[in-house]
Order: structure tokens, then C-alpha cells, then sequence
């Protein structure tokens, strides 16, 4: 699944354009490698996105395209 789609199905990002905005802006990183909004993510992957000061950490658990709003928690696990 692409990096921009799983940010916004986990609603990590609430929008998808915002997401694919924020993949383009160097501020989502995959693996500890800066992410462009088409790159690939799969479970297990370690997902960090850059909100200001704040830095979300998490590992990837499912991608799953229909995913109603209170499974979207289920999609990750925050990290530390």
C-alpha cells in the first residue's frame, strides 16, 4: 500500500493530499529512509512522521484499504 493511502486510512493524517504533502516535503520517513507518497509500506515496516516539534513513531500491524474510524487505531502500534 502506498505510503500516503496508509497514513490517511490509520488517520495518522486526516487527509490524503495533506499526506502526499507531507511525504513530498521530506517529513514521513519509512525504515529510516526518507518516504516519497508513492513508496510501498507493508507490515512490519517502522513508520516516522514529523508534526512541528512532534515526531510520531510506529510499526506498521495491517493495510487494509476499508477501515472504519474506530479500527484505525489497529492499523499501527506507537513506538517510543
Amino acid at each position: 500500500m502506498r505510503i500516503d493511502k496508509f497514513l490517511k486510512n490509520a488517520r495518522i493524517i486526516k487527509r490524503r493530499p495533506v499526506a502526499k504533502e507531507a511525504c513530498d516535503g521530506g517529513r514521513v520517513k519509512i525504515n529510516d529512509k526518507r518516504a516519497k507518497a508513492g513508496d510501498e509500506v507493508s507490515v512490519g515496516d517502522i513508520i516516522e512522521v514529523s508534526f512541528g516539534e512532534n515526531i510520531f513513531r510506529g510499526e506498521v500491524l495491517d493495510t487494509r484499504d476499508n477501515v472504519s474510524k474506530k479500527d484505525a487505531g489497529s492499523l499501527y502500534k506507537t513506538l517510543t
